[in-house]
């Protein structure tokens, strides 16, 4: 949950809505020029940071004591706060299962009608199966997919929702079913991110089903090792020796290749190449970006701020148990600090709460997550992601669940923007270009490379633009 704060004068406000603080008419409504900054490099504003100018938001694992001649944070938790590094799968897994199963258990509590979000993912179906299979008890599931969408996920869901007697609840929709009710859900939007409609659509289905609470595998990839990011910076750390050649040829291999194989990634990997060195410091910064430097620089028509998630990988390395900590885990506490807190969770909680739903994540608790930070990657991931979840697991899920390819709940947002949504996605764009933040120049390079299908330019590096313009106009922000 996120907590904003700020202080002005000899006053203190303190909020879990940045719009609330905006009410209070204590504070200006004026934009954080180099917050703006961020936002363009990761669609989103780092912690303590915010979108808005004196507003700040509380860190994970910290309060506030506030006296009457004083303000100041204490931190009380970090995710290595006990580090006993276990040797033995055998017990690792025994005290992963009991850890998980406990946090599922504590996450279940509720006097409200409650259920879980059932994509038949990994993460998702775990959570089912932990409540059926050792909890014994049964659970509403609820799957949001469109109709006829080759990349639906409804059958996964069935198979799971069977497998363990769930009250299944697929909710099938079609693209028109969302596109009018796009204006609400950036009305719902809090803090301006890139991401958010997609949760709103599917908390909002799950909410007219009679649900108040439900369990989301949100923090599965980030705490067991999911995304690509964690075989990516390993696999580039091991080969330092490329650092050897001379810079210039670095860059003209990387240029070559953005020539060959056009798209972000070969951009990235450009980047890549012209960094000093192979470590978490310099190669996570990069692989997490929405734009590219060279193109933020185009847009603002001036110098940036610092690199925010830089900062932050950066404060960590500080810290003597940040360093003792296996490369993967040290890959999640990164997770942990930015992506997932910054974007995910803020997003599920503004867009969830929208419609009065709360949203748990037995994933994130905080014994499961200090255990599993200190698990060997030998362990962790042998063969395949998140392997130590399966493994503690054995038997619980079905072979076609753990090795289905990875798959998302998809808008079609490439064809709304180049069609239904052109009009409104231009006029976001030229606000942010007569309110003097963003270069015409810039602006209109994107956009046309957009247009026209420029494999580095997908609809995610520029609905960003659209949702902060569209963020500023509804909460009058200078």
């Amino acid at each position: 949950k996120p907590l904003y704060y700020a202080q002005t004068g000899s006053s203190f406000l303190f909020a879990s809505e940045l719009r609330s603080l905006l009410a209070s008419d204590l504070i200006e409504r004026k934009l954080d020029r180099a917050a703006l900054d961020d936002y363009l490099r990761y669609q989103t504003v780092h912690a303590p940071n915010t979108i808005v100018a004196g507003v700040r938001m509380l860190m994970p694992g910290t309060y506030w004591q506030v006296s009457e001649v004083d303000a100041q944070p204490v931190e009380y938790w970090k995710p290595w706060q006990k580090l006993h590094f276990d040797r033995d799968p055998i017990k690792v897994h025994k005290e992963i299962r009991d850890r998980f199963t406990a946090s599922v258990e504590r996450r279940l509590v509720a006097d409200v009608p409650s259920g879980a979000f059932l994509s038949g993912g990994i993460d998702s179906s775990m959570i089912v199966g932990v409540v059926r299979e050792r909890l014994d008890q049964e659970l509403d599931t609820f799957n949001v997919s469109f109709d006829e969408s080759q990349y639906s996920e409804a059958i996964y869901a069935q198979q799971v929702a069977k497998r363990f007697g769930a009250r299944h609840h697929e909710i099938r929709l079609t693209p028109d079913d969302f596109l009018p009710a796009l204006p609400d859900a950036l009305k719902a939007m809090d803090h301006p991110s890139g991401d958010g409609p997609n949760t709103w659509i599917v908390s909002r289905e799950t909410k007219r089903q009679g649900i108040t609470m439900a369990l989301s595998g949100l923090g599965g990839d980030e705490v067991f090792a999911g995304y690509d990011v964690f075989t990516r910076i390993p696999y580039i750390a091991d080969r330092n020796w490329i650092l050897s050649f001379p810079r210039g040829l670095r860059t003209l291999i990387g240029t070559l290749l953005t020539k060959w194989r056009p798209g972000m990634s070969s951009l990235k990997t450009r980047e890549l190449l012209e960094a000093d060195y192979f470590d978490l410091l310099h190669l996570y910064p990069t692989f997490r970006k929405t734009l590219l430097d060279e193109t933020v620089k185009s847009l603002k028509g001036k110098q940036i701020a610092k690199n925010r998630v830089a900062e932050v990988i950066a404060g960590l390395g500080q810290f003597h148990e940040f360093e003792q900590l296996p490369t993967l885990s040290r890959i999640s506490v990164a997770e942990l600090s930015t992506y997932l807190q910054n974007t995910l969770l803020r997003d599920t909680d503004q867009m969830s709460m929208a419609h009065a739903l709360e949203v748990r994540v037995p994933f994130l608790d905080h014994e499961l997550v200090e255990y599993v930070m200190q698990v060997s990657d030998r362990i962790k991931y042998p063969h395949r992601p998140k392997q130590l979840l399966t493994d503690s697991f054995a038997d619980l899920l079905p072979h076609e669940i753990i090795d289905r390819p990875k798959m998302g709940f998809v808008l079609p947002w490439e064809d709304w923007m180049r069609g239904p949504l052109k009009s409104f996605a231009e006029e976001g764009i030229h606000r942010m270009v007569s309110a003097n933040l963003l270069e015409a120049d810039g602006v209109h390079q994107l956009w046309q490379a957009f247009l026209k299908g420029d494999p580095a330019v997908s609809w995610s590096r520029v609905w960003p633009l659209i949702t902060l313009a569209a963020w500023m106009e509804e909460n009058n922000i200078e």
